[in-house]
């Protein structure tokens, strides 16, 4: 297992024009309710399906969790590496380890769950699984997040973390928990915006 401290922050600017028009780094984007946002501009690289598998980005959980996409996905970023994931999937990873400390049980994210591109299929307009600040939690431990009563249960343990984690309610026919983080990006210290 290697850790979060081998990846290589890259600068999404500096990335080929085919990465660049899939990933769109630092893109302003009008979001619900006319919001602008950017999409994220700095990336972590991640030369290989095996180094997802086994760096962890927080105690229990590896990269490729938080990063595994169906055919949906643009194909350039589903069958060439290197990948690339936003820096502040960190930030996702440790509010998932405090919610895995809450709950005291393993806890699942869907395909499609954590981080996919602007590019990918499903996105029918800027989503913060964009950002690689939302998580879709299917299943924690035993249970399956299929019905109002686990979604609200361990919703209301997310958002319990901080003023800054946002449950989205239950609404009939979900079948997991999504949480998020907002519209959070990361800057590596070794990188400039200038």
């Amino acid at each position: 297992m290697t850790s979060a401290d081998e990846l290589r922050p890259i600068d999404g600017l500096r990335l080929s024009d085919e990465y660049r028009a899939a990933l769109r780094p630092g893109e302003a984007v009008e979001v619900e309710n006319g919001k602008l946002h950017r999409f994220p501009r700095f990336f972590f690289e991640v030369p290989s399906w095996e180094e997802a598998h086994s760096l962890r980005v927080a105690t229990h959980f590896n990269l490729a969790e938080l990063m595994t996409v169906d055919s949906r996905e643009a194909d350039l970023l589903l069958h060439t590496f290197p990948h690339y994931v936003p820096c502040a999937i960190l930030a996702l990873a440790r509010y998932l380890e405090d919610f895995r400390r809450e709950v005291d049980a393993p806890v699942f994210i869907s395909a499609n769950g954590g981080y996919r591109s602007p590019a990918h299929q499903t996105n029918k307009a800027p989503c913060l699984h964009s950002w690689g600040t939302a998580a879709d939690i299917y299943r924690v431990g035993d249970i399956y997040l299929d019905d109002e009563k686990s979604i609200t249960r361990y919703g209301r343990i997310a958002a319990s973390l901080g003023a800054e984690v946002f449950v989205r309610s239950y609404e009939p026919g979900d079948d997991h928990l999504q949480v998020d983080l907002g519209y959070l990006t990361l800057v590596p210290r070794e990188c400039s915006e200038l």
